[in-house]
């Protein structure tokens, strides 16, 4: 039987693999010295093409409708929950606490270690404005919910048992190096959407969260963390 996706599905997937392969490629890019190239502009090619998937597919994203926009109670207790993610996540770099190392440190500097504003930019948008909507589209509308149920547009988010929570973190976070951190995250932005089924409150977190990680690495130059 040939292995099909739904368009549902789909929408959702791509602009994820699109950007976890320009990871990639970055990666390997930084490893053989650039191929005469600065490898840290994949990452805004990154910005530009997952931006595009998700701007052509915006009507398809009925969870990101307008009418599911939260309350202003809602939007701050996600704000909240977004900086109390921050603070435990500059705090949660133990060594037992990571899994590996990035591949490709992004250290926004030029030669003479002054800051290149351009790539800072660059990368804080996409962190703080891409990724929340990219991921939380992917890890806790699609995935989190099609483990509980493959027909996953039907399911009600606020229906979502133990089982796809923890599978669905479990692989969140793999693709981090602060496993620690990562999963107390994908379990806080899973809590927001399950709790009233908003998924712009996870959304609205995981903006913050990275939104103020961007600031503190840039002020204190704490490249690690990017």
């Amino acid at each position: 039987m040939p292995l099909s996706i739904s368009r549902p599905a789909l929408v959702r997937v791509l602009p994820f693999a699109a950007f976890l392969l320009l990871l990639f490629l970055r990666g390997e890019a930084h490893a053989a010295g650039g191929f005469g190239f600065d490898p840290r502009w994949i990452y805004g090619l990154g910005v530009v093409v997952v931006g595009a998937l998700l701007l052509a597919w915006r009507r398809e994203y009925g969870e990101l409708a307008r009418q599911n926009l939260p309350d202003a109670r809602e939007a701050l207790l996600a704000v909240a929950v977004g900086l109390l993610v921050f603070g435990l996540w500059i705090r949660l770099d133990a060594p037992w606490m990571l899994i590996g190392s990035a591949a490709a440190p992004f250290v926004p500097t030029d030669a003479d270690g002054a800051l290149d504003w351009a790539l800072i930019a660059v990368r804080w948008v996409g962190a703080a404005l891409l990724v929340p909507v990219m991921e939380e589209l992917f890890w806790r509308s699609f995935l989190m919910r099609w483990i509980q149920q493959p027909a996953f547009l039907a399911l009600d988010p606020t229906r979502v048992g133990a089982r796809a929570l923890l599978l669905s973190t479990f692989v969140f976070v793999l693709v981090h190096t602060q496993w620690l951190a990562a999963a107390i995250a994908g379990f806080a932005y899973a809590w927001l959407y399950i709790r009233r089924g908003r998924l712009w409150s996870a959304v609205i977190a995981h903006a913050v969260t990275n939104g103020a990680l961007g600031l503190w690495v840039v002020a204190g130059r704490h490249w690690q963390f990017w």
